[in-house]
């Protein structure tokens, strides 16, 4: 009987991946530990490790006593092997981070975009930036994954709409990868505030959820996980939830506009939807809605710091902010039955548990499907950690599949 050629290196570069993520997730483990937590031998983890050391990818950190005998060593993987650029690019500001293979953030810097209408050119300096910084060889950084509101189309990796970067469009992912040499991703920046709810948030090993985004800028968008994989729908537009036709808010026709991206408008200063959700829950109507409770102001996390400290006039405010907030939220949830809704962006964090309850107590008004509404738990900036975690991703599978040579 013939034997498939290929099958002995094949096994060794499973059991190679196997013990680099055992040595991510659970630490510095002994050889024993190593071998007994992926049912290889004593042998055959011995070699694993001798060909990890060889090829520069785990290194001893200490030693463990045990029973007889001299200590066993203890075995991480070396955090410098590789690394990652994760970027968050807004109309105002681009905030990037440069992580170890661990995941570990090595540092940050932000960047002014609107010194370059050339999309490359902003993504360049801020890679360059991140890698003097952190005194990191370029040859070392093996993925980029850069969020940015607005549409990516699934089938080209590219922006195909995006209403604050006019100048991101099609072919500018090739560019990057030309010019950065190396894995670029490029994905909407709420899809990876949700990967990194799933990983380390409130939704947690939540199989399904939705994390409904409302921003200080204006934003208003929501991602989809279902089955534990985020849903992008066919042209990648799942989950533009501003452009929601709900009760109470205009429909493009409402307001003497087409249908479509175009519809816009200039409210106080700054462009908004002209209908749909947006409509209703973004920053500046948001702010609308405080004033005429007696909260003025221009910064809505501001107003709903204040609006939570005066109980008697804020909490008009609140349930009518959260009963606008469950309408977006119940006419998801009679479609998808999610079951648990993250409200993320700086509107929910700054509204808090509190606006959480009284948008969950809106949502059983509305509809038969009553979820979990609860706040998101990432600390820091979430779309960043989303990018980091996604670049890990893709890094870790090109480095962990070259441990051993043909």
């Amino acid at each position: 009987m013939s034997r498939r050629p290929g099958t002995p290196r094949l096994l060794r570069q499973l059991n190679d991946r196997a013990a680099l993520e055992l040595l991510l997730s659970s630490g510095p483990l002994t050889r024993t530990q190593l071998g007994e937590a992926t049912g290889l031998s004593k042998v055959t983890a011995s070699q694993l490790l001798a060909r990890l050391e060889e090829r520069e990818l785990v290194h001893v950190v200490g030693t463990q006593a045990g029973g007889r005998g001299p200590n066993a060593a203890l075995y991480a993987v070396v955090p410098s092997s590789a690394y990652v650029a994760a970027l968050d690019v807004g109309p105002d500001r681009v905030t990037a981070a440069i992580a170890d293979i661990t995941g570990q953030i090595v540092t940050e810097v932000s960047v002014d975009p609107t010194a370059s209408d050339d999309p490359v050119a902003v993504v360049h300096t801020t890679v360059m930036k991140l890698v003097e910084g952190a005194g990191v060889r370029l040859e070392l950084l093996r993925a980029c994954v850069i969020g940015t509101p607005g549409v990516v189309d699934p089938r080209t990796g590219d922006v195909r709409f995006s209403f604050d970067l006019h100048s991101w469009h099609e072919g500018v992912l090739e560019s990057l990868r030309t010019d950065l040499r190396r894995s670029v991703t490029i994905e909407n920046d709420v899809n990876l505030a949700a990967l990194a709810e799933h990983a380390e948030g409130v939704a947690r090993g939540v199989s399904d959820f939705v994390l409904m985004w409302v921003g200080s800028g204006g934003g208003v968008g929501m991602a989809i996980m279902l089955g534990d994989r985020i849903h992008r729908g066919r042209s990648g537009g799942a989950g533009e939830i501003g452009y929601l036709p709900v009760p109470g808010a205009p429909l493009p026709d409402d307001v003497g506009l087409p249908g479509g991206y175009q519809s816009l408008r200039t409210a106080y200063g700054k462009p908004s939807l002209a209908h749909g959700f947006q409509a209703l829950v973004g920053a500046q109507e948001i702010l609308a809605l405080a004033s005429s409770h007696g909260f003025p102001g221009d910064d809505v996390a501001a107003v709903l710091h204040a609006a939570r400290a005066h109980r008697e006039r804020g909490d008009a405010f609140l349930d009518e902010l959260a009963q606008r907030i469950a309408r977006g939220v119940a006419s998801v949830c009679v479609v998808l039955d999610p079951g648990l809704v993250v409200l993320g962006g700086a509107v929910s964090r700054a509204g808090g548990t509190d606006l959480a309850h009284r948008v969950a107590r809106a949502t059983e008004r509305i509809g038969p499907n009553a979820p979990e509404v609860s706040v998101s738990r990432v600390e820091g900036n979430p779309v960043l950690r989303g990018a980091v975690l996604a670049a890990l991703r893709s890094a870790r599978e090109e480095v962990f599949a070259s441990t051993v040579e043909g």
